[in-house]
């Protein structure tokens, strides 16, 4: 299974990367299998340097805020109106809502909304995509938001999308061969619980998931990636990276 990072930055795009975006693919059946976590604001644009969007066979969606879900939009007009001819619907699966989200986000009318171009179901159980056999578990956020352990080829990736420290994302993430893990927060200053992790919170479920390999990611353009590293290294002794847009990784 290989991952590429197509977008990294948090809560908005910024000067290095779009938001939040990643590529997975696998090799079943004679031909490669492409499933992204989460499309956020700006990514399908950086997703045409790694593959043609159109080859892609399913979204899967963490959380429905702005920057994991907004390029679905575009990939909706691409995937319409591209001058090879409307392409077929491929499944988006993401929390109870994301149809008539998604259509409002784009001022359509929800139905049909993007229904023509998205097969849109949600997250009630485990899945399967070609090689991906996918569980999303609920972590706590604002809104529902989901942590996605992504497993093929006898490997596992686990994404925590957006959370705050808890047991479901420890749990999700038990013996995961990469751990990609969003570092919102840095330790020390006032922030908002249930919200997003820290640097040090990274580090700590890696131990306690005895994960194999740790990337940090979703560090927002106004804080350093390295205060992140540095603190995930005080908690954990195991491999750690932090993700950069164009970086890929075979699981």
């Amino acid at each position: 299974m290989r991952l590429t990072i197509v977008g990294c930055s948090g809560s908005y795009p910024g000067p290095d990367s779009s938001a939040s975006c990643y590529l997975l693919e696998e090799e079943q059946d004679g031909r490669t299998w492409r499933i992204l976590l989460d499309l956020g604001n700006g990514a399908l644009g950086q997703l045409h340097r790694y593959v043609d969007p159109l080859t892609i066979d399913a979204v899967l969606l963490s959380h429905l805020h702005a920057d994991h879900c907004l390029d679905l939009c575009g990939y909706h007009v691409m995937r319409r109106y591209h001058p090879t001819g409307p392409q077929p619907r491929i499944p988006v699966w993401g929390p109870d809502g994301t149809a008539d989200r998604m259509a409002r986000a784009y001022d359509l009318p929800t139905d049909p909304g993007m229904t023509e171009e998205f097969d849109f179901r949600t997250w009630d159980g485990p899945i399967e995509i070609g090689p991906f056999a996918i569980e999303a578990r609920q972590v706590v956020h604002p809104v529902t938001a989901y942590a996605l352990r992504v497993s093929a080829g006898g490997r596992t990736l686990v994404y925590s999308g957006d959370t705050g420290p808890c047991d479901a994302l420890d749990e999700v993430a038990s013996g995961a061969d990469l751990l990609l893990a969003e570092a919102s927060f840095e330790s020390g200053a006032v922030n908002p619980p249930d919200l997003h992790l820290t640097g040090t919170d990274c580090g700590r479920t890696a131990a306690r998931a005895g994960v194999g390999r740790l990337v940090l990611t979703h560090v927002p353009p106004w804080h350093d990636p390295a205060v992140a590293e540095a603190e995930a290294r005080a908690e954990w002794s195991g491999s750690i990276e932090l993700a950069r847009a164009g970086a890929t990784y075979d699981v």
